[in-house]
């Protein structure tokens, strides 16, 4: 039997061999990564993550890049109990978002040194403006490392709602009966804004209920 793995929220990173999930479809993908080169063959789905539409107990692989964050305080119960559900027991999930505590403490030791209002017209993308810094660097409270925090906004979906730390993550681990494989921090883009990265297994001797 064919293995069922899911990339929830793929946005400009689908996995070939995955179900790829996001709320947009190809076409605004394409155009919101124009940098990005989507292959042909490319299985993506715009499915509710909050009710997906596959067995208890039937997904093999879930991976969840850079996607947790974006999640409302009510919603992350909702996903992962979802993610729980679908999950095989022996089941993968890995999942990854922005270490929340490593960006506060850079936050703080940086200057309040607010230049400009936040821009979203083209020339702005283009220029990496951050309220008046040009730059990806973190030179300020008020520059890109404010993006790490609260998203970059610059269209649906982009907010981030939530927060986490590597003992959060495992805790929720804990709570739904996951076997934590392994702990990462790594940097976003290899070069910037800390990240945390946890995979977990369902315990082979659990079956999905609704907690």
């Amino acid at each position: 039997m064919k293995k069922i793995r899911l990339n929830v929220a793929c946005g400009g990173r689908p996995l070939k061999g995955y179900i790829n999930i996001d709320m947009d479809s190809l076409s605004k993908l394409k155009k919101r990564y124009p940098n990005k080169n989507f292959s042909k063959d490319l299985l993506l789905k715009n499915w509710n993550v909050f009710k997906l539409p596959l067995k208890d107990n039937s997904v093999d692989e879930i991976n969840s890049d850079a996607f947790i964050e974006h999640l409302s305080f009510v919603e992350e119960h909702k996903f992962f109990k979802e993610m729980i559900r679908v999950m095989k027991p022996g089941g993968k999930i890995t999942l990854s978002t922005t270490d929340f505590e490593k960006i506060v403490k850079i936050w703080l030791k940086l200057k309040d040194n607010w230049l400009d209002f936040y821009r979203v017209d083209n020339k702005a993308i283009k220029e990496k403006h951050w309220f008046g810094t040009y730059t990806y660097d973190y030179k300020n409270r008020w520059g890109y490392i404010i993006a790490s925090i609260f998203g970059s906004q610059n269209g649906d979906g982009q907010y981030h709602k939530n927060c986490y730390t590597k003992k959060k993550l495992i805790s929720i681990c804990k709570f739904f009966n996951l076997k934590v494989i392994s702990t990462k921090n790594y940097k976003w883009q290899g070069n910037r804004d800390p990240m945390i990265k946890i995979i977990a297994k369902k315990n082979i001797k659990f079956k999905s209920q609704i907690i």
